[in-house]
């Protein structure tokens, strides 16, 4: 059945309004034990092309960095600049081991993430809003009412820098590991950056000045089990709307990049890297629906989006040339945010609005 049912008796909007105002997202259809799933998670034919995943092809090897080398190794450290440059170039995603965020981190970030989704939806509720600017965030997709189909997700956003919270303005399921999570990925962060630059050609500074590394939002997503997963999608494709993203993902899986044309299956990897550059790759992903479940993923997105500052951003000077002209106009990373917010995942890229 296609999301463009045009029965004559079905009200999509009616159907939406009375879902968001139960409050209970996902998890609470699946707590009914549903077998069908509702219309309006229905995706069309064509979002499934591909579904299959290609890691299997052993043409399609992922990259992966091993950042754990000695400070005063300058040729160990060229070595892994020149791999994060042709990883970003070719794939616009890598993964990094030995990132120096310890193993049990990981896990109680993963287990924090857990915890807020399955306590009871009452106390859930209190935290769901469609209200952005809110320090916290939950609900099911932030675009429910304006794209095509929606995603068999539940997710809650939090703002951790520049403005560190009060560890009071958290749930109390997961304050204490966000708090420490984010620091951790703030230190990566500044390291990540350095990499880049240095793979840009630029001085290792060059991101951070520039603030790159400012902002920080930690988006924790809880997928449920899918009563008919061949009908819906996880999350739909696109591509991020931040500098960097680091992905923290537990066992399931479910995760697929798009590479020369194949939608690749990405394997369980904690600290996995998605580049938004289009001198390096921003590379579209989407993640699949699953008969099992709960999967549970951490998205940590460098951006300073929602801070009020009039800053451009535009294509880096000394990367430009005759041969290398700019391909894109200069904005606020607040302007596009609110763009790519307002657009939802609709499998369009949000950057063709302010390519020259």
């Amino acid at each position: 059945m296609a999301a463009t049912d045009t029965v004559t008796n079905y009200d999509r909007l009616t159907e939406l309004k009375a879902f968001d105002e139960t409050k209970a997202g996902v998890k609470g259809l699946v707590d009914s034990r549903i077998t069908q799933i509702p219309r309006f998670f229905i995706h069309p034919p064509h979002s499934f092309i591909n579904q299959t995943p290609e890691s299997t092809n052993t043409h399609f090897v992922f990259p992966v960095i091993d950042l754990n080398y000695p400070k005063e190794d300058p040729i160990r450290r060229k070595e892994i600049v020149d791999k994060v440059r042709n990883a970003s170039e070719s794939w616009g995603f890598f993964q990094v081991v030995n990132h120096g965020v310890p193993a049990r981190v990981l896990e109680e970030m993963l287990g924090g993430v857990k915890r807020f989704h399955e306590q009871d939806t009452e106390v859930k509720k209190q935290w769901y809003t469609r209200d952005s600017t809110k320090r916290v965030v939950y609900n099911t997709n932030f675009d429910l009412f304006t794209s095509p189909a929606a995603n068999w997700r539940d997710s809650f956003y939090c703002r951790m820098a520049p403005n560190s919270p009060d560890p009071e303005e958290l749930p109390e399921a997961c304050r204490d590991i966000m708090m420490e999570y984010s620091k951790h990925i703030m230190k990566l962060g500044s390291s990540l950056f350095q990499l880049l630059s240095e793979a840009l050609g630029l001085n290792p500074d060059h991101l951070t000045d520039i603030d790159c590394a400012e902002g920080l939002a930690v988006l924790c997503h809880y997928y449920p089990a899918c009563p008919q997963p061949k009908l819906t999608l996880a999350t739909s494709k696109h591509a991020d709307n931040d500098f960097i993203t680091v992905v923290l993902q537990d066992h399931i899986g479910g995760l697929q990049v798009l590479h020369q044309n194949h939608w690749v299956d990405v394997p369980p990897v904690p600290g996995a890297l998605l580049i938004s550059n289009d001198k390096f790759i921003s590379v579209e992903h989407r993640v699949l629906a699953n008969s099992v479940g709960p999967r549970i993923s951490v998205a940590c997105f460098f951006s300073t989006g929602p801070l009020p500052t009039s800053k451009l951003y535009e294509p880096i000077k000394e990367l430009l040339s005759e041969e290398n002209p700019p391909k894109y106009k200069a904005i606020t990373v607040k302007e596009y945010v609110e763009y790519f917010r307002a657009k939802g995942l609709d499998g369009i890229s949000a950057l063709l609005l302010y390519k020259l």
